[in-house]
């Protein structure tokens, strides 16, 4: 059953704008542990892909954000929601702390697709509760 859907599409200037404004700082606030570390590795290759990161990653938090129904308040913070990409490529949502805990407890699971172009960055997020696992 479908928990929520959220979408976000983000001026990838505006965050290049923001990032040249506040620098490393602004990175650290929206950007987990995992995406940090891609990001810092990405801009030293080439400015603009870390900025195109980070506004990919700024843009599936707000859709996530939307599909939980929470926006931006807690147990939501922009660094305990990663999107991360599994082996085969495919970007998934990893939580942490609290709202790792919020979310397990609602026995939820998240889907995301995100998408970027020169000037935009654009992201898709469906929730959905799934069955609680039972135990033996």
């Amino acid at each position: 059953m479908i928990f929520g859907v959220g979408t976000d599409i983000c001026d990838v200037r505006r965050i290049a704008a923001t990032f040249a404004r506040r620098g490393e700082r602004f990175a650290e606030r929206v950007l987990g542990p995992h995406e940090i570390d891609v990001f810092r590795a990405r801009r030293a290759k080439v400015e603009a892909r870390g900025i195109s990161y980070l506004a990919t990653r700024f843009s599936a938090k707000e859709a996530f954000s939307k599909a939980i129904g929470l926006g931006m308040r807690a147990p939501m913070t922009w660094r305990d929601c990663e999107v991360v990409k599994a082996p085969s490529g495919k970007p998934q949502i990893r939580l942490h702390g609290a709202l790792a805990a919020w979310f397990e407890a609602r026995h939820l699971q998240a889907h995301v697709s995100v998408s970027d172009e020169t000037d935009y960055a654009a992201s898709f997020v469906v929730v959905e509760c799934i069955a609680p696992k039972e135990t033996p």
